[in-house]
């Protein structure tokens, strides 16, 4: 079979952790399939975001659009032929001594917060809102609105800035009946100038439960599915590797790393090496990467250079760092 299978391993670099011995924790990871198969191990450089790797790695540009804008597509609240409204990511957070501190374990209260955020939508009934949920809580939000505040994002807690106006409204009566936590948004904007995709690239399908991997993807007018389910993706992508490339993306790697949980970022990465083996043994180009580290320790993203293991040799040696804006048409060219 002659299409591509691109695997993101999101956020898998790693700092060194005193519970594996001094060890990142894909170093430390049982991944026989993964080394035995790509055994091409090449560098490039991270982005501080998925998205901001993505756009550049499948089109040769950073993003010229808002994060939120990106994944309002990945959920289809954005179309590329009208893509008129303005995005915006929100987050859970709870908001205290003047801080904006994102949160990473909202099993508790994530179902209490989104029934708290529909019931308060109303209070932006003059802008159309509309919304989307994804993973822990997250959501996009639409409006047929022109204001896009400039707010830091996650994971790097923040001070609070004053939201003026009827969303920051809507942000508060969240907060009061939720005692202290809210949606707290970032990443806001309209949808922008889109590339095309990098040479070689000419149909590619993305399954993954993250809109940010989508919504870059849907941008290019690629087809793609959010699944939830991590072993739903690679029987999502088995099928469509029959008929063209495919992205999937393993989005809990990062999301782990977030939690500050290095054995589980561990178990994800031994488990996405035992469905490669089950769903893609047969598979001849493989393309494996990361698109920024982050850390177990920290929670916090790692601005860095990251590894890529692929079955295509192009003739580099691994100590060398690849241009990440052709790296992608070079492996392309160069696959069996």
């Amino acid at each position: 079979m002659s299409n591509t299978l691109f695997v993101l391993l999101d956020g898998a670099e790693d700092h060194p952790n005193p519970q594996m011995g001094g060890r990142k924790p894909y170093e430390v990871a049982e991944m026989p399939f993964l080394h035995d198969r790509a055994r091409f191990k090449y560098t490039t450089t991270g982005r501080g975001y998925t998205h901001l790797f993505l756009n550049e790695f499948f089109t040769g540009h950073p993003p010229e659009m808002a994060r939120a804008a990106i994944e309002a597509m990945g959920l289809g609240l954005l179309d590329i032929k009208d893509p008129k409204r303005t995005a915006y990511r929100l987050s859970p957070a709870e908001i205290k001594d003047g801080m904006v501190h994102w949160s990473y374990h909202t099993d508790d209260f994530k179902d209490r917060l989104r029934e708290t955020v529909d019931r308060n939508l109303c209070i932006l009934k003059d802008y159309d809102p509309q919304i989307r949920y994804f993973i822990g809580g997250r959501a996009i939000l639409t409006l047929e609105s022109d204001y896009v505040p400039e707010l830091p994002g996650p994971p790097v807690d923040t001070p609070v800035t004053d939201i003026p106006g009827t969303l920051g409204e809507f942000i508060r009566r969240i907060y009061d009946d939720m005692g202290g936590v809210t949606e707290y948004p970032w990443g806001c904007g309209k949808f922008g100038k889109q590339y095309p995709p990098v040479e070689g690239l000419h149909d590619l399908f993305a399954v993954s439960d993250s809109p940010t991997a989508l919504g870059v993807c849907a941008s290019l007018g690629f087809d793609f599915k959010l699944v939830d389910e991590v072993e739903d993706r690679f029987i999502v992508a088995k099928e469509e590797l029959e008929h063209r490339d495919v992205f999937i993306h393993i989005d809990e790697v990062d999301e782990y790393s977030h939690q500050k949980d290095p054995f589980k970022k561990k178990d994800i990465l031994e488990r996405t090496d035992r469905l490669m083996e089950k769903y893609f043994s047969d598979t001849e180009n493989i393309i494996y990467f990361v698109d920024h580290g982050t850390s177990s320790l920290t929670g916090e993203h790692i601005l860095m250079n990251v590894p890529l293991w692929t079955t295509i040799d192009i003739n580099k040696g691994s100590e060398e760092v690849l241009p990440l804006n052709t790296l992608v048409s070079t492996l392309l060219k160069n696959k069996r």
